[in-house]
């Protein structure tokens, strides 16, 4: 073998040699086949950027991806490094059954091993829909090499009759109005069409947008990127520049549990409150935390919401879509108008500081009717907070910027719901015994359950009573809701009811109590009528005998540990 093989340095293609007990024929043998690719002997020299690339035929969201990967590479190669993309499982937030949740440590063990597995000296993890930002970011921190997020971006809206709509907080409510009867089944219909007509994740401030904007803050992304359309022709500038980052990221230090600690962690919690962003993300950031050995606590998360205002006037929350935010300003402009609640010193993506990256005296244009100004917030605490109690002794959540606030403080009697199959079956039963004040209870729709947390928890509005013109009930349950929702929803009840969480034990017309106020939810039945309920709880669902639900169900966490997987977690 000729000296410039045997002397050349490990990087690149020569990166994590296959083992065949023979280091140098393991290199001629890989350089062989790659070169049935046609690469040069130039191209094989250089240090190799790989590409996470989730195109997949059922994720709509990540339809504009090829010529977002064509933008990436042409960053990479105009760096001076050979970019290489390579195939992960991919999200579809709508495409999976039972829920793209229970899926989502599955793609975060394929993106990490793949990293870890293959020769790169970097790696851009391209992704955006709901699912597969926090799924990359969960892997990266782990395998824990040089890695940049490049966010897919959200759609561009549609127009209905001289409205704009944007999925899926327009869905919801037209939805809502078919079901009252308030508009036929011809309108629906043609509303179907003009929800999501570009590109992209949801136009909202859903969980795909509130991810993005919660990778900005950790500082995994290039700056000013989160908010950009997918259309837009800056999402390909800055795929380029993503990928010019990643050749400039080669043998640093800036590794994902570097950039992902207890700074950038709380300074994500700041901008999740200040967006009015999705509850799905406290899972989620509590899962990626947690790869990197930082807790997030709940109880952490009210003493930060109690001052920490809501700024973005985006739907669920308040009126506008993620374009205007984009034209509004986006990342830069929400957090320097926090500025004073972060850490300023977390270092980012780039090699800047938070601080340095923001800067102080910026006279960038911020459109005021879209982020307010601190000094008149859409509303004077975070949109998030945490409740507690003896029916969530380990947490639930509510969204209290997109719920009302008349139903903050209430006792009422409980409707329940012992499964999503019943939910179905009975919700619209003209003769279901529910009136405006109750609280509708769902059971079994948790990590635990076989229906593995899906987005059930905005439980609707009974037929009997949205005809009536309801449009609001407490709703509490051990499942999720989707970040574009909104609604006096409790969620994410921990422990929750498979698990033996007093969930389960709550029946028809039990009181139960809600304070918002004083951060609790509590079940009023006395403790001896408890202990008889818990000798006829239903037994906990079997393990199923193979393959990943078999390893779901035996490793999976709480809500509270973010629904990771146990032997995922640091040791």
């Amino acid at each position: 073998m000729s000296d410039n093989v045997t002397k050349e340095l490990p990087v690149g293609i020569a990166n994590g040699l296959t083992n065949y007990g023979d280091r140098d024929f393991s290199l001629y043998l890989r350089r062989s086949f790659a070169k049935s690719m046609g690469y040069s002997n130039d191209m094989l020299a250089k240090p190799v950027v790989g590409i996470a690339y989730t195109g997949s035929g059922f994720n709509n969201c990540h339809r504009h991806f090829p010529e977002l990967l064509q933008a990436v590479k042409r960053g990479v190669l105009a760096a001076g490094a050979l970019p290489v993309e390579f195939p992960t499982i991919s999200l579809g937030e709508v495409f999976l059954n039972p829920t793209s949740l229970k899926f989502r440590n599955l793609m975060s063990i394929d993106t990490e091993e793949m990293v870890r597995a293959q020769p790169m000296d970097s790696v851009v993890l391209m992704g955006g829909c709901d699912k597969t930002v926090p799924a990359q970011l969960m892997g990266a921190v782990s395998a824990n090499r040089p890695s940049v997020m490049l966010i897919g971006g959200p759609m561009m809206t549609g127009r209905h009759h001289g409205e704009r709509l944007g999925a899926c907080t327009d869905c919801r409510r037209f939805w809502a109005k078919y079901r009252a009867g308030s508009i036929d089944e011809k309108e629906i219909n043609e509303v179907e069409g003009k929800l999501a007509t570009t590109a992209g994740s949801c136009a909202v401030m859903g969980t795909a947008s509130t991810m993005a904007c919660i990778t900005e803050a950790l500082g995994m992304c290039l700056p000013g990127t989160a908010a950009i359309p997918a259309v837009h022709a800056d999402r390909l500038r800055a795929a380029e520049a993503t990928g010019a980052l990643a050749v400039k990221l080669i043998g640093s230090e800036l590794t994902p549990q570097r950039i992902v600690n207890e700074k950038s962690v709380e300074n994500a919690l700041r901008v999740l409150l200040a967006i009015g962003g999705s509850t799905n993300a406290i899972i989620h950031l509590t899962a990626i935390a947690g790869r990197a050995g930082v807790p997030v606590s709940l109880e952490r998360l009210n003493v930060l919401s109690d001052t920490t205002p809501v700024l973005v006037n985006l739907k669920p929350v308040g009126n506008g879509y993620m374009e205007d935010f984009f034209a509004a300003g986006g990342m830069g402009a929400l957090m320097r108008e926090i500025k004073d609640l972060l850490h300023l010193d977390a270092v980012t993506i780039t090699g800047e500081t938070l601080g340095e990256r923001l800067g102080f005296d910026s006279a960038d244009f911020v459109d005021r009717t879209v982020i307010a100004p601190r000094a008149e917030p859409l509303e004077p605490v975070g949109g998030l907070v945490s409740l507690f109690g003896n029916l969530a002794p380990q947490g639930a959540i509510l969204k209290r910027s997109a719920a009302d606030a008349s139903l903050f403080e209430l006792e009422g009697r409980a409707v329940v719901f012992t499964s999503l199959a019943d939910l179905a079956a009975r919700i619209d039963d003209p003769d279901l015994d529910v009136e405006p004040n109750d609280f509708l209870v769902l059971q079994n729709a948790g990590p635990h359950s076989t229906s593995a947390m899906p987005e059930a928890g905005y439980l609707p509005i009974p037929k009997k009573l949205a005809g009536k013109g309801i449009k609001d009930m407490v709703r509490i349950s051990d499942a999720r809701m989707s970040g574009t929702a909104f609604g006096t929803v409790v969620l994410h009840v921990t422990p929750d009811a498979a698990s033996g969480g007093l969930l389960g034990l709550v029946r028809n017309g039990d009181r139960i109590k809600l304070s918002v106020k004083d951060r609790r939810i509590d079940l009023l039945v006395d403790a001896a009528e408890l202990k008889k309920r818990e000798t006829t709880r239903e037994k906990p669902p079997e393990i199923p005998p193979r393959g990943y639900a078999k390893l779901y169900a035996q490793e999976i966490t709480g809500a509270d540990q973010g629904c990771d997987f146990e032997f995922l977690r640091p040791r």
